[in-house]
């Protein structure tokens, strides 16, 4: 298997406010902009030839300005990398908008039951997702990656790649902390932090 290097997205408002941002588009703040040179310093320490990797980011543009940040600091074009709809966050329905704190009011009976069967349950909405949803679009990207990479994309995609890599199950993988000024080096069944 190549290795992946992948990042989380800076932060954005609706992070640091913690609102659900599913795949509503939302941009960097300043402390997310400073995450992603952070991470593109790191980069540039690990890579190599940068020149020689392929980039690919969720096309969410929190994570597609992280993608392009991180590319300007190792000294590449900013816009040379793919994007790939599989590795967008899961689509949380109605429940997208909604502060944290709030989904325990008039959302108390459906978050009860994804709290009960997280990998079943799908949100109420159009366009909204399970866990095994999600895993099983972000496997499906997975198992097509060919070349080492530079992946930049959201919380649930790497709470679903360790799990499969560190073989957790579903409970473990939803509260796994999700850093956004860290890089993970996928390599094989070994993952490290830098």
């Amino acid at each position: 298997m190549p290795v992946i290097y992948f990042l989380r997205h800076g932060q954005t408002d609706w992070n640091a406010s913690r609102r659900m941002q599913g795949q509503i588009d939302t941009p960097l703040n300043d402390v997310g902009r400073a995450q992603a040179a952070r991470n593109g310093r790191a980069l540039a320490t690990l890579l190599g030839d940068a020149a020689a990797w392929d980039y690919v980011s969720s096309p969410l543009v929190r994570a597609s300005e992280t993608m392009e940040i991180v590319r300007e600091t190792l000294g590449l074009p900013r816009l040379g990398y793919a994007t790939d709809k599989r590795l967008m966050e899961i689509h949380f329905g109605d429940w997208q908008g909604e502060l944290w704190e709030n989904l325990g009011g008039s959302w108390s009976e459906t978050v009860a039951q994804r709290l009960a069967d997280p990998w079943n349950h799908v949100p109420p909405g159009e366009g909204a997702e399970s866990n095994g949803m999600l895993s099983e679009r972000v496997l499906a990207w997975l198992s097509q990656v060919s070349r080492d990479t530079v992946a930049v994309a959201h919380g649930g995609v790497m709470r679903v790649l360790r799990a499969h890599i560190e073989g957790l199950d579903v409970h473990t993988m939803i509260a796994l902390h999700v850093p956004q000024d860290q890089v993970l080096r996928i390599d094989g069944g070994h993952l490290s932090w830098h």
